[in-house]
């Protein structure tokens, strides 16, 4: 069965909506004051958003443990990020240090 004009109108559809929702956003901020200590906890809700993301994808694999090189690379990556360390450098290392614990066996 050939969906393809189906597909691509609902590619249309959600194009559409995001970047109506993204343009309504700014024009919207100016009409509705929202609290201070609601913009403090969606803050923070998107930190524990994101590092619970991190944490799943760098500790899971599939329905199991990621083993050890996995974790291992994501906190160097994560440690040279935070002493503000060039992107580059800190993928490579993340990766060079999980390719590098996969050639000597570790899991």
């Amino acid at each position: 069965m050939n969906n393809t004009p189906l597909m691509l109108g609902a590619i249309l559809i959600l194009a559409v909506g995001t970047f109506s929702l993204r343009f309504a956003g700014p024009l919207m901020r100016s009409r509705f004051e929202i609290p201070e200590r609601t913009q403090q906890f969606l803050a923070a809700a998107a930190i524990v958003l994101l590092t619970a993301l991190i944490a799943t994808s760098a500790l899971m694999d599939g329905h199991g443990p990621a083993g050890i090189a996995r974790p291992a690379g994501v906190l160097v990556g994560g440690i040279l990020a935070w002493r503000k360390a060039p992107f580059i450098l800190v993928v490579v290392a993340a990766a060079t240090t999980a390719a590098v614990l996969r050639l000597l066996g570790v899991p």
